[in-house]
């Protein structure tokens, strides 16, 4: 059977997911296997001190290392490894990447805000209906904003702010009001009339209203949640909540871009897809495995 291996290494969070493909009657399914997900939080060094530290460097090496043995039992044919804002950001990052690499074999693919939101685009279009959509992807670093039209990405932007970023108080004024005159402008241009909200943050949200798969969740109920979530103490939210450390106190700030982006661009409800980065590498993965298989 064929397996894939994606790994993303995020500015909160490093995420490895190993999938089969399943080919059946011209359909193709990526039936997941593993999945492990380690706050590496890498963006805490970064967007704090412009380095990642000799700590975290020998534990992400450490991890990637487990990492690359679980690939290796799973005999997956084919793995991509991407990093996003932290390591883009990152003074150090060349020479973690190539530490890495000389240890492990592994190589790190650090990709622009631009080739982030192509990967999330390539599962985005299988939910997609004919409304006018706002997408709207946080992540630790750096928050993405794409338009559709009539399924057809019409519109594209990466802003440097995100979670971390947010929560540190490293996004600075300037890029919210970059983020809000490009929303608003491109919202009212495009018409948009629903959001889509990817992201791990934005999906627990989703699961702590209750909302089933497929249905949208209301700009109201979003921020009852978060009004509620905010006079809390961190310990309240991962004891009551059951919020994992590393997403109780992101939550809150990730929340806030969201909601932001619904009021600027005038829409009062969202959907939630579980997809992200890591399905969109997948996709890729199996497109250039057709592809060589085919020559």
């Amino acid at each position: 059977m064929i397996k894939f291996a994606a790994i993303d290494i995020g500015s909160n969070a490093v995420r490895c997911q190993i999938s089969s493909v399943l080919e059946y009657n011209q359909h193709v399914t990526f039936k997941k296997v593993e999945y492990i997900r380690y706050p590496m939080r890498l963006g805490e060094d970064v967007f704090d001190t412009g380095y990642i530290s000799a700590p975290k460097q020998e534990k992400f090496i450490n991890f990637l290392h487990a990492l690359k043995l679980l690939i290796e039992v799973h005999e997956v044919q084919a793995y991509q490894v991407c990093a996003t804002s932290a390591m883009r950001t990152a003074k150090n990052a060349s020479e973690i990447i190539q530490k890495v690499q000389e240890k492990l074999g592994m190589k790190i693919e650090v990709i622009d805000g631009v080739a982030e939101a192509e990967l999330i685009n390539k599962v985005i279009l299988n939910v997609l209906d004919d409304k006018n959509y706002l997408h709207i992807d946080v992540g630790g670093g750096s928050t993405e904003f794409n338009i559709y039209v009539n399924r057809e990405k019409v519109a594209s932007q990466s802003f440097e702010s995100g979670s971390i970023r947010h929560m540190q108080g490293n996004d600075s004024e300037t890029i919210w009001t970059n983020m809000k005159r490009w929303v608003k402008e491109n919202a009212k241009k495009y018409h948009v009339n629903r959001a889509i909200g990817t992201g791990g943050n934005i999906n627990k949200i989703y699961d702590l209203a209750g909302k089933s798969a497929g249905k949208p969740i209301f700009k109201k109920q979003i921020e009852e949640i978060v009004e509620q979530m905010a006079v809390m103490k961190l310990e309240d939210r991962i004891n009551i909540m059951l919020l994992n450390p590393d997403r109780a106190d992101v939550i809150v700030p990730a929340a806030e871009i969201y909601l932001a982006a619904m009021r600027w661009s005038k829409v009062e409800s969202m959907i939630v897809p579980s997809v992200g980065l890591k399905d969109g590498m997948m996709q890729s993965l199996y497109e250039k495995f057709v592809a060589k298989r085919n020559n």
